[in-house]
């Protein structure tokens, strides 16, 4: 959109009514009126999720200690550095979000450097290491009052804030709402790794790099990145740890992750309306599917894109807003390429670096010019162990790219070796330095995740029948996760491939990220699908816009598709939640599988709810042709309203998910007993941040073990997540030593790899001596013994050689001095 330092030359070169969803710099009226309107929507988006906060329980002195950490640690320092990188201005929202995206990235070496050096005390004063010498300085001083800004028009800064309120009241209903901030009832229920996150968190405030906080002083090769921005979250904004897992970060990243990938849709694609548009395509569309309730065991192709997965992963709620900025700065190296390659029509390059949009009649983002190459240093080293599974997926996309530009022009394109040697070098320092070359049991094994599907052990199949499963089995994949990424195809169908540098490298990463997900096995390995999502969706936003152009729906149509698609969700969410069930044994029956005991069984329901809308489609389609004989209004404008339903058929996902919070306990869910945690809490309050515990708690599962069952769960972690301290032994099953032994499992049950070590820590519990507790003191710095009672009864003997300090029935805790 082609902004100077100087608005005047847009104000003649451009209407008042400006194409694109933004408005001339330029309009006159009462500044007052002006400037409400223009924060209006953003406010209102704001207050929407406070309110919902409320509702949630959260004090309101943590709702504004939250929003001040966020304005002073994050947004502050960040958007003063991305203006000193960018070259000139576009929009102040693309500014904030960019800017609160590069503040994470500070914070990150802020608190590397504060836990290092000890110095949590005055982690609040870290900002001004960016703030005073932007105050001092007089070429820094600038940018704290830019100029050039093009400002929005309403409907699109509305339908932004929109898509945000979407998610803050989905977040509301299914998270915020069903789990309280700490168990007070022996019956409440948590998601089951909400006390694992919670205790990276913690160790993350002592420990830099993190170790294992339930196998005190065990590495932790993992990408822990987001429980640092959780620990400065506590340290900066003085935030239990809590509330900021289970109230404040989930919420307040995923708007920032729909706000980011609003602003770079429309910078790459030069079309305003592709920005919501793909923010709803990554976060409120989901996967295909017939079936309710959609449970963690109907997953049928690993993790999902949007249910349930934002907050219960905090690592992927972190990752996604750097990803999709890392994603926006190199699709901005890319435009530079397409521009000097003379790619994309009506596009060309001035001196400035100012580049023409592809929109028709608008007037493009400048290019961020050369400070993209530290913008991309900059988000790839903090995605790289903030999520693994991003950059693989990024590397890739711009390794396609690259080959098609080497290939097309036959010269090499060092703007993009430049670049793929910056995102190479953070995946070695990741892998390296972070993962220490870890692979948490994750294997080449081409199709191993989706294999099963198809599998006929007793080859009892004919070989042409076999085939047919196979590939339903792989269309079935391909509808789940993707059929929101269909706008992609009139885009690549209409320049029959000749695409610019920039849509090879959305596609190559599109691409990328289920074909890792076919080649590597594990079921953390759907996150390289999930990765690659927001490059799609990019694309099918890109790809709409163009064919919504094309079509030149006249005013009354367009109003009604907007009034139909929400209408077609609605009745295609009822359907699903009434009839699924039925329409699964229907199909069943149809396929001969009257037992539901094939391998494509849970495959049947989705596949044939595709073969039904498609038969739909095909005679709607042929409806439309004899229709438009008589109507020549609307030839040529039916394929928009195809590719329009095709697009909302995921929408469904996140309205029963809405439905099942309130219907069924999610399974990932477990009663975590109100006492437990306040005897954590007690520990908390009463010892040092380097005390280490013993406990003879090691099960998931908060029950009985006294008298039932074996444990064939450790995943016990309530300890060192609301204790905030290390347990020598707690529950292992995540430990990466542990994980790598699973071959792609999620969690590992076997025994603990020290034996003697072990028994030590049971011994502890059930057969002290004053010898044994001498050395848990001594050699392992041990000043706490917690007795788990329902799991087993301390020794008389205890009491006599340690003081007892907090007992409240379920929980004793015993001191060593």
């Amino acid at each position: 959109m082609g902004t100077t330092d100087s608005v005047a030359p847009e104000r003649t070169a451009l209407s008042d009514r400006r194409p694109g969803g933004s408005t001339s710099p330029g309009e006159v009226g009462r500044p007052a009126v002006q400037l409400l309107r223009r924060f209006l929507p953003g406010l209102a988006a704001y207050l929407f999720l406070v309110v919902l906060l409320l509702l949630a329980d959260t004090s309101v002195g943590d709702v504004a200690r939250y929003t001040g950490y966020a304005l002073w640690g994050v947004l502050l320092p960040g958007t003063l550095v991305f203006r000193a990188l960018r070259r000139r201005p576009f929009s102040l929202l693309e500014d904030l979000a960019y800017g609160a995206v590069t503040g994470l990235v500070l914070e990150l070496v802020a608190w590397f450097l504060i836990v290092s050096l000890g110095a949590q005390s005055v982690a609040v004063a870290w900002p001004l290491a960016v703030v005073i010498p932007f105050a001092a300085v007089p070429r820094l001083r600038r940018h704290w009052r830019p100029r050039g800004y093009r400002a929005s028009s309403p409907g699109w800064s509305w339908s932004v804030a929109g898509t945000v309120m979407l998610s803050s009241a989905y977040f509301h209903q299914v998270f915020l709402a069903r789990y309280p901030v700490l168990p007070t009832g022996e019956s409440d229920r948590i998601f089951g790794d909400m006390p694992y996150m919670l205790s990276l968190a913690a160790n993350a405030k002592q420990h830099a790099p993190l170790t294992v906080p339930q196998a005190a002083g065990e590495p932790l090769y993992y990408h822990w990145f987001s429980f640092a921005h959780m620990a400065m979250t506590d340290m900066v904004g003085h935030i239990d740890l809590p509330v900021v897992e289970s109230r404040l970060m989930v919420p307040a990243l995923a708007a920032l992750s729909m706000v980011i990938t609003a602003v770079v849709a429309r910078r790459l694609t030069g079309r305003a309306w592709a920005g919501p548009l793909a923010a709803v395509l990554v976060f409120a569309v989901g996967e295909f599917t017939a079936t309710y309730p959609n449970n963690v065991n109907t997953w049928t192709f690993g993790a999902p894109a949007v249910r349930l997965m934002f907050w219960s992963s905090l690592s992927l709620t972190y990752s996604q807003p750097l990803l999709i900025a890392l994603m926006g700065v190199v699709g901005d190296a890319l435009r530079r390429c397409g521009i000097k390659a003379g790619a994309g029509a009506g596009k060309s390059g001035g001196a400035d670096g100012a580049a023409a949009e592809a929109g028709p009649g608008g007037v493009g983002a400048p290019l961020f010019g050369r400070g993209v190459f530290v913008l991309a240093a900059l988000f790839a080293l903090a995605s790289s162990a903030a999520k693994a599974s991003t950059l693989p997926v990024t590397l890739a996309g711009l390794a396609v790219a690259g080959l098609v530009m080497l290939i097309g022009t036959r010269r090499v394109p060092w703007t993009v070796v430049g670049l793929g040697a910056i995102l190479a070098g953070a995946q070695v320092f990741a892998t390296a330095v972070i993962f220490h070359f870890e692979s948490y049991g994750l294997e080449i094994a081409p199709f191993g995740n989706i294999q099963s599907y198809w599998a006929d052990p007793g080859h009892a199949r004919p070989a042409a029948f076999q085939a047919l499963v196979v590939a339903a089995t792989l269309a079935a994949f391909l509808l789940n996760h993707h059929v929101k990424l269909l706008g992609m195809i009139p885009l690549l169908w209409r320049r029959t491939f000749k695409l610019e540098p920039v849509q090879w490298f959305l596609l190559g990463a599109a691409v990328a990220g289920p074909a890792a997900y076919l080649t590597v096995n594990g079921y953390n390995s759907s996150y390289f699908t999930i990765a690659a999502l927001p490059f799609g969706a990019v694309l099918s936003a890109w790809g709409y816009c163009e064919s919504f152009e094309r079509a030149a729906l006249p005013r009354r149509a367009r109003v009604a598709l907007a009034v139909a698609t929400p209408a077609f969700i609605a009745l295609l969410t009822f359907a699903i939640y009434r009839y699924s069930d039925a329409w699964a044994k229907f199909v069943q029956r149809l396929c001969g599988d009257r037992e539901a005991n094939s391998s494509y069984s849970l495959l049947l329901a989705a596949l044939g709810a595709a073969a039904a809308l498609a038969l739909t489609a095909l005679v709607c389609g042929a409806l439309w042709r004899l229709v438009g004989r008589a109507r020549p209004a609307l030839r040529g404008r039916g394929g928009i309203v195809l590719l329009t339903a095709a697009l909302a058929a995921g929408a469904p996902g996140l309205a029963h998910d809405a439905l099942q919070s309130r219907q069924e306990a999610w399974v990932g869910s477990w009663v975590l007993p109100g006492s437990q945690v306040d005897a954590a809490r007690w520990i908390r309050a009463h010892s040092e941040p380097s005390d280490v515990l013993v406990t003879n708690s090691h099960c998931w599962e908060f029950d009985d073990y006294a008298n039932g069952p074996a444990c064939n769960n450790t995943r016990s972690q309530w300890l060192s997540g609301y204790s905030e301290r290390s347990v020598l032994i707690e529950g292992w099953a995540y430990a990466p030593r542990a994980v790598a032994l699973t071959r792609g499992g999620t969690a590992y049950d076997g025994p603990f790899w020290d034996q003697e070590l072990f028994a030590l820590n049971e011994d502890a519990v059930h057969r002290p001596t004053e010898a044994k507790l001498r050395t848990l003191h001594d050699r392992y710095h041990v000043r706490f013994v917690v007795v788990h009672r329902p799991t087993g009864h301390e020794s008389p003997r205890l009491p006599e050689l340690a003081r007892p300090v907090f007992d409240n029935g379920r929980v004793a805790v015993y001191r060593l001095s």
